[in-house]
């Protein structure tokens, strides 16, 4: 009887990785080291009676890098004639949206040098956001009610946070130089910057503030 050979079996080519599928490995074993090397540094600010200080600013630039710019989208609610939050902070290069949560029609507004502008008289949310390209203070306010008022503070750099009620806040840096700036909108006396070297090992770093929670005047931004 005449046996045909058998036929042999073909091996599965290799897969290969499209660029994209590239790329994305790549970013997520960059992203993989540069979350092992970054220490935990929890800053924890209170006031002079040491009191935890709610909605305070942490911002650490880095001094030895340039961040690349950021493309980031926040949002800042209208609810019972009163901004949510009262303090904000991103980076530059943010789209703020403000939703208008209240069944009247508010009109936001500023006039500050890092952002100059004015939504027209709406209810609901405006159909564009408001893109925060300067870093520095902007003060917001409503046109139709003069107790609402809000502070966006705009940074370069990517490692900032606000306080919680608790008044201690953490963020996780990679090992180097940095500037810690701390702002309130009630300080009474500027808070002095302070430079420290970061390395892989937590760290904790406390602050004391004073501030006056009737003051009229905002405090300057550092």
């Amino acid at each position: 009887m005449h046996r045909h050979p058998r036929p042999r079996r073909q091996r599965a080519p290799p897969t290969l990785l499209t660029p994209p599928t590239l790329l994305t490995l790549l970013a997520l074993l960059a992203l993989s080291a540069h979350t092992a090397l970054s220490a935990t540094v929890t800053v924890n600010v209170t006031t002079q009676s040491g009191a935890p200080a709610e909605d305070a600013v942490i911002v650490f630039d880095p001094l030895d890098t340039t961040p690349p710019p950021g493309h980031d989208a926040a949002s800042i609610d209208q609810i019972n004639k009163t901004f949510v939050p009262r303090v904000s902070v991103v980076r530059t290069g943010t789209a703020v949206t403000f939703p208008n949560s209240d069944n009247i029609r508010h009109q936001v507004y500023s006039f500050s040098a890092a952002k100059d502008f004015s939504l027209k008289l709406y209810a609901g949310s405006p159909k564009t956001a408001i893109v925060f390209d300067k870093p520095g203070l902007v003060v917001l306010g409503c046109n139709i009610h003069d107790n609402m008022i809000a502070f966006v503070g705009v940074v370069d750099s990517p490692y900032f946070a606000k306080t919680p009620a608790s008044g201690s806040a953490s963020l996780n840096l990679p090992p180097g130089r940095y500037r810690l700036r701390i702002w309130h909108p009630n300080l009474s006396a500027a808070v002095p910057a302070q430079e420290f070297a970061i390395t892989d090992s937590p760290l904790m770093i406390p602050v004391k503030i004073a501030l006056q929670p009737g003051l009229d005047a905002v405090a300057p931004w550092p």
